[in-house]
C-alpha cells in the first residue's frame, strides 16, 4: 500500500501536527506501508527542489509565499500536488486538516480519481478572541464540507473533539477515534551542553520561597514552569503569566515565536515579573527536550478548542513530567490528561485557579513524581505512535474498501 500524505509543513518547522507525521511515516514504513508527504517549504519564498529519490521518506515541499490568516500562501501547490502523485503513485491520500492547500485536491484530477482519509486535527474555530477567523470561515466551510463528503474515512483525535465538531456531525458514520502518538525514541535524553544551555535559561529568581524550600522544585532551587507554543491569540499565555504574579519562588519559561510577542512582553513589564517570566524565543529542539527534562510541570493554558489535542502532553510524558491543562470544554486536552492521570485542570482563562493548581503541585513533590509516572505509563502504553499506526492503518483498509 502507497499512501501520500497531504498537510501544512513537516520538521524542521516546529508544531504539534508536523511531529506526530513525522513520527507517523516511518511508524507506518516499519510495517510495510510506502509513506511520503507533499507539505509546503517552511522556508517563504525558498525555490524548492523536489526530494532525492534514495531518501528513505520523500517530502515534497511546495513553494510558499508566507501566510495569510494562519494559512499558507502557496500558488504552484496544485502543480506540486499532481507531481507527487505522478512521480510517487500513491493508492491512497491522506489528508491532515485544517490545511487551505488540501481543497486543491478537489480540482487536481489526479487526486480526485484516489480515495481520501481526513484527518481532522482540529476545528477551524469561529473564534471570539480573533474574529477574523468567523468571517474566513464563511468562505472556508463549504470547501471544508464537499473534502469531507468525499473521504471515504474521517480519523478525529479524542471523542470529546468529535462530540463537539459542528463540522462532522453530517458525517458521523464515517469517523472514528485515533488518538495522536509519539515516537519516544525521536527525543533522546539531552546532552549536558544542551543540559547546561537550558540551566542558563531558568536561571535564578530573585524571590525567595515562603515555603522554606519544601515547595521548590527540588534541590534548593525555584520551581520551574514550562510552556511551549506559537504565541499566538488562543494559547492563553496571558493568563499564565498573571497566574505567575501569585507565585512567590517560581520561574516561568514560555518558549515559541508568534504574533503575541509584544502584547506579552508589556504585560510582564506590567505586572513587574521581569526576571520571574521569560520569553526566550524559538529554541531548537535539542534544548527545548533539555528545558523538557529540567522543569517541575509543564503548563497548557489554552482557551479554545482551536488546542484540539496539545501533542506537548506527550511529550511531557516522556520525561515523566507532571501537566497542568485548561479544560477546554469540546476539546481533548482534558481527555488525555483524564486518560493517562499525568496531570491537573483548571477552568480555562481563570489566573487565580491556575496559580492556586500551581501552587499545589509546587508544595507537593511526592505528586508531581505520581503524576509523572502515569504519565511515562500512558505514554507506553496508550499514546506510542505503533498502536496509533496500526490503528491508522487499518483505516486505510477501510477507506479501499469502501464505495
Amino acid at each position: 500500500m502507497r499512501v501520500l500524505h497531504l498537510g501544512k509543513y513537516y520538521p524542521p518547522f516546529a508544531g504539534g501536527i508536523e511531529n506526530f507525521v513525522a513520527d507517523l511515516l516511518p511508524a507506518l514504513q516499519t510495517r510495510g506501508i510506502a509513506a511520503a508527504a507533499i507539505v509546503h517549504d517552511e522556508q517563504p519564498f525558498r525555490r524548492s527542489l523536489p526530494p532525492d529519490p534514495a531518501d528513505p521518506l520523500l517530502i515534497y515541499r511546495a513553494p510558499c509565499h508566507g501566510r495569510l490568516l494562519y494559512a499558507p500562501i502557496s500558488p504552484t501547490f496544485p502543480l506540486w500536488l499532481n507531481r507527487a502523485i505522478r512521480e510517487f503513485q500513491p493508492d491512497l491520500l491522506h489528508l491532515h486538516l485544517p490545511n487551505t492547500s488540501a481543497f486543491w485536491a478537489l480540482a487536481v484530477p489526479s487526486a480526485r480519481r484516489l480515495p481520501w482519509v481526513i484527518h481532522w486535527h482540529s476545528d477551524v474555530v469561529a473564534s471570539t478572541i480573533d474574529r477574523r477567523l468567523a468571517l474566513a470561515y464563511r468562505l472556508y466551510r463549504p470547501l471544508e464540507q464537499r473534502l469531507l463528503a468525499a473521504s471515504r474515512t474521517i480519523i478525529a483525535t479524542s471523542p470529546p473533539y468529535l462530540d463537539a465538531s459542528q463540522a462532522l456531525a453530517p458525517w458521523r458514520d464515517r469517523c472514528q477515534i485515533i488518538p495522536l502518538g509519539l515516537d519516544p525514541t525521536r527525543i533522546p535524553e539531552p546532552d549536558p551542553a544542551a543540559r547546561q544551555r537550558a540551566e542558563a535559561l531558568w536561571g535564578e529568581t530573585t524571590t525567595p520561597s515562603p515555603l522554606a524550600g519544601e515547595g521548590r522544585g527540588g534541590g534548593g532551587r525555584t520551581f520551574r514552569i514550562l510552556a511551549v507554543g506559537r504565541l499566538t491569540y488562543y494559547k492563553g499565555h496571558e493568563t499564565l503569566i498573571r497566574a505567575a504574579a501569585g507565585l512567590p519562588g517560581s520561574r516561568v519559561l514560555i518558549v515559541g515565536t508568534g504574533e503575541r510577542r509584544t502584547p506579552l512582553d508589556r504585560l510582564i513589564q506590567a505586572l513587574a515579573l521581569i526576571g520571574r517570566v521569560s520569553l526566550p524565543g524559538f529554541q531548537p529542539e535539542a534544548d527545548l527536550n533539555a528545558l523538557l527534562a529540567s522543569c517541575d510541570v509543564l503548563c497548557l493554558p489554552s482557551l479554545e478548542r482551536t488546542e484540539a489535542f496539545g501533542l506537548v502532553l506527550l511529550e511531557a510524558m516522556r520525561f515523566g513530567k507532571p501537566v497542568l491543562v485548561s479544560d477546554i470544554a469540546g476539546s481533548g486536552t482534558g481527555w488525555v490528561v483524564r486518560r493517562a492521570g499525568h496531570g491537573a485542570l483548571v477552568p480555562p482563562d481563570d489566573p487565580l485557579a491556575l496559580a492556586a493548581a500551581l501552587r499545589a503541585l509546587q508544595a507537593d513533590p511526592a505528586r508531581r513524581a505520581r503524576l509523572g509516572l502515569a504519565g511515562l505509563n500512558a505514554l507506553r502504553e496508550q499514546f506510542g505512535i505503533g498502536p496509533v499506526a496500526a490503528a491508522v492503518i487499518e483505516s486505510y483498509r477501510q477507506a479501499l474498501t469502501t464505495d
